[in-house]
């Protein structure tokens, strides 16, 4: 079995076609999924997929949208966390990329807001971190955060993962690593010891190159592409993220 530790069944690009989905992603052995929100409007039908231990829900605000960071959003959350008991924060995050560097102080603020809702509550976090790995670590170890989570998307180096790692997170491993001009993900892939890997696609969003869409059934082919980077059996990757993940979502 595989799982798709990040992705946006609940985004309308996938929404609309979900059976369809869900049963090409269990045709390739993906049979659980992490769905994650980015704004305020994905709470209500990430909830309603919720359903652990097939599906599990994630609900913050995205760095992308920090400037709707408000004391009513927090109070959203933190209702949704105890009616919702297996539910996990995220997406959350630092984005520094371009422009969006600008906003990093709301950035912040959200994310050590969000951060310390995760901790009273005990939830693994799902976050996003672009450009911003030593920020993120730092906020990481001023929350003196213990739940865990996912570095969603991984694409740095292997110090920036060890310093996330660090922190207890697992490292996503997404469809980046498909593309053999991604260096750096495809050295973290090879070389970062499996307990701290996991699998993602981030669809339907980061398709593999030369493609127009993604699906969760790509998890396998992450898989094999992590497999045949290490020269192991695509089945070891799969036993040992799996495994990962039960840790982890274990709270």
């Amino acid at each position: 079995m595989l799982t798709d530790s990040h992705c946006h069944l609940a985004d309308p690009a996938l929404s609309g076609r979900l059976p369809e989905i869900t049963a090409a992603a269990r045709a390739a052995g993906v049979c659980r999924f992490i769905v994650t929100s980015t704004h305020e409007g994905d709470f209500d039908p990430v909830c309603r997929l919720h359903q652990p231990p097939e599906c599990y829900g994630a609900v913050g605000l995205h760095p992308w949208f920090a400037e709707r960071h408000s004391p009513a959003l927090l109070s959203r959350i933190e209702g949704l966390l105890p009616a919702h008991p297996r539910l996990l924060v995220g997406e959350i995050g630092l984005d520094y990329y371009g422009e969006r560097k600008q906003t990093r102080i709301a950035q912040t603020a959200a994310l050590l807001a969000q951060l310390e809702l995760a901790q009273q509550y005990r939830r693994p976090v799902i976050l996003h971190h672009v450009r911003a790995a030593a920020d993120t670590v730092a906020a990481l170890k001023r929350i003196r955060f213990r739940p865990g989570g996912i570095a969603h998307g991984f694409s740095g180096s292997l110090e920036e993962a060890r310093a996330l790692i660090g922190c207890g997170l697992l490292i996503g491993i997404g469809t980046l690593v498909l593309n053999p001009k991604a260096r750096k993900v495809r050295t973290a892939a090879a070389q970062l010891p499996l307990e701290h890997l996991a699998l993602e696609t981030d669809s339907p969003f980061m398709p593999p190159a030369g493609e127009s869409g993604n699906t969760p059934a790509n998890v396998r082919r992450v898989a094999e592409t992590v497999a045949e980077l290490r020269g192991i059996a695509w089945q070891e990757v799969a036993a040992a993220t799996e495994q990962n993940l039960n840790r982890l979502l274990a709270f």
